[in-house]
């Protein structure tokens, strides 16, 4: 199935130079581009993107507020967001993946780790930068923070360890030895439990929960 994408940054040669690379797979197609916060939510409305990538700093709206809008509850058939900005301020990531992004990623990531993005996104999974993923979720570790839940299982744990360390879906199966769709099983029993929205939340979870080697 090919997976439409809408881009949003108020830099044209930005937008082209994500288009290009995104044309060259066969799986994704670019269906719109948006230069402004407003104008992101408005094609999206029309265009019923299954992803949209996301700059934050935006004129007439920013990037934040506009995937607030776009993940808003009650939302009927709302995008996945992946936040691509050069801007790794810790607030920033705080607030997009606290927003319901579903990954973050700097411009300068290369353009597989873009594509990779796309698709994880698509597939109901998260990808955030690894230049900022431990560094990040280290510091939104706090001492106050409640223990572990106790109905997760040993082997949701390990999975759940493994995601706050920013590996993927694959890499997790191979370190476990375990099949990818027994990764999902699991990670679909630890949302549930925790509430988290998506994988990303799960990892935020581990991190302030202490149960992350340092």
């Amino acid at each position: 199935m090919t997976v439409k994408v809408l881009i949003a940054d108020d830099q044209a040669m930005i937008r082209a130079g994500i288009a290009m690379i995104l044309a060259a797979e066969n799986d994704i197609e670019v269906i719109g581009e948006a230069v402004d916060g407003v104008h992101a939510v408005e094609l999206a409305d029309r265009l019923s993107p299954d992803v949209v990538l996301m700059d934050i700093r935006m004129p007439k709206m920013d990037g934040l507020q506009a995937l607030r809008q776009l993940t808003k509850p009650g939302r009927v058939a709302a995008p996945r967001v992946v936040v691509v900005t050069t801007f790794d301020d810790d607030e920033y990531v705080y607030q997009a993946l606290r927003g319901g992004a579903y990954g973050f990623l700097l411009k300068d990531s290369g353009a597989a780790l873009l594509v990779e993005a796309v698709r994880a996104a698509a597939a109901g999974e998260a990808l955030v930068s690894p230049a900022i993923t431990v560094k990040l979720l280290r510091q939104l570790s706090s001492p106050s923070a409640p223990p572990p839940a106790a109905d997760l299982s040993a082997r949701e744990l390990d999975v759940v360890r493994l995601v706050a360390k920013g590996l993927t879906n694959t890499e997790i199966a191979g370190r476990l030895f375990i099949s990818v769709g027994t990764v999902k099983t699991h990670l679909g029993n630890v949302q549930a439990k925790l509430t988290a929205r998506n994988r990303v939340e799960i990892a935020m979870w581990a991190w302030q929960s202490g149960i992350v080697d340092r």
